[in-house]
């Protein structure tokens, strides 16, 4: 079942009886101005987005019915489209009202959003993109993390990929982007040591990130986390703020595996879980092996400014009882 709805129309209940929960997750999608269950959302199979990966997105999360530093989200999303030279003939209010409309049919309090603005489709198979048409796509499934409440618990056992981020000559790291081949590689070197995610390199051999995070180290109350061929993250960058407000002493520099490995504590950072402990890399046992001092206090201030008006913006839900 579809609605069809101008972005910034009053938005009615979307029945999710059709839904296909065996193979997609509950949520709300938007694409060709409608508002469609998950299980109905489909691009074609001509759309540069599949065949070459051109495509640049976002994700915001929400949280106890909150967006979350939705602002700089959509700050990210459109310098995506601008750099790749993408217009989705929308302004950043109607992206927002789509996005709030996606949560608010969908009536999950707690979840996953994502803008995205695929290359699209040339009605002559055109080679050339500027023949192309861009189409924007966002959806809204139930939120999920990169680490499980073990893991959270526990912290996190991460493994050094030797493989090379594509480097910035080659793919600017500001613009969000789906180019994940490295980090699969990565992913998978991981797995083979026994690990739960991974680390890849930047082009001269420190740390980059990893499949979807950031990483920080703590040495004796300092922070510091890596500088270049990086996605500058959302969760990334509150982090640098919070450290400002709560006098936390925080670089961005090289980070070298050897500096990682002796850190006293380690967090990674994600839209997708937040402030995540790690204390275990290339089997090398973090600091005391446990979730650390520092990291507690990071995180537990970036869950309580999920409240802040000044870094939240309310949902407006349109399910009844909700």
């Amino acid at each position: 079942m579809s609605v069809n709805l101008h972005p910034v129309a009053p938005v009615p209940f979307v029945s999710k009886q059709h839904q296909d929960t065996a193979r997609y997750p509950h949520g709300v999608a938007f694409m060709d101005g409608q508002y469609l269950p998950m299980s109905e959302a489909k691009i074609s199979v001509l759309d540069w987005g599949l065949l070459h990966s051109d495509a640049t997105y976002d994700t915001v999360h929400v949280w106890d019915g909150r967006f979350f530093r939705l602002d700089l989200h959509l700050d990210r999303f459109f310098n995506g489209l601008a750099k790749l030279r993408m217009d989705i003939r929308m302004s950043r209010d109607e992206v927002a009202e789509v996005l709030q409309n996606c949560v608010g049919l969908a009536g999950h309090r707690s979840a996953y959003v994502e803008m995205i603005c695929t290359r699209g489709t040339s009605p002559t198979f055109s080679r050339d993109p500027r023949n192309a048409v861009n189409r924007f796509i966002a959806f809204a499934v139930p939120f999920g993390s990169v680490a499980n409440a073990e893991q959270m618990a526990r912290g996190l056992h991460l493994a050094i990929s030797n493989t090379v981020r594509i480097p910035p000559a080659s793919v600017d790291p500001t613009v969000k982007n789906y180019h994940w081949l490295d980090l699969v590689k990565g992913l998978y070197d991981a797995y083979d040591q026994n690990a739960e995610s991974a680390l890849v390199l930047d082009y001269e051999g420190n740390i980059a990130e990893g499949p979807g995070f950031n990483i920080f180290a703590a040495h004796n109350g300092r922070l510091s986390t890596p500088a270049q061929n990086v996605l500058p993250g959302i969760t990334r960058r509150s982090v640098l703020d919070i450290c400002g407000a709560l006098d936390i002493p925080v670089a961005e520099v090289p980070v070298s595996v050897e500096h990682l490995l002796a850190a006293d504590e380690v967090f990674i950072t994600s839209t997708a879980g937040g402030v995540m402990p790690v204390t275990k890399v290339n089997q090398t046992v973090i600091g005391r092996g446990d979730v650390g001092d520092l990291t507690t206090r990071v995180k537990d201030e970036y869950w309580r400014r999920h409240a802040d008006p000044e870094w939240s913006t309310p949902v407006r839900y349109f399910v009844e009882g909700v």
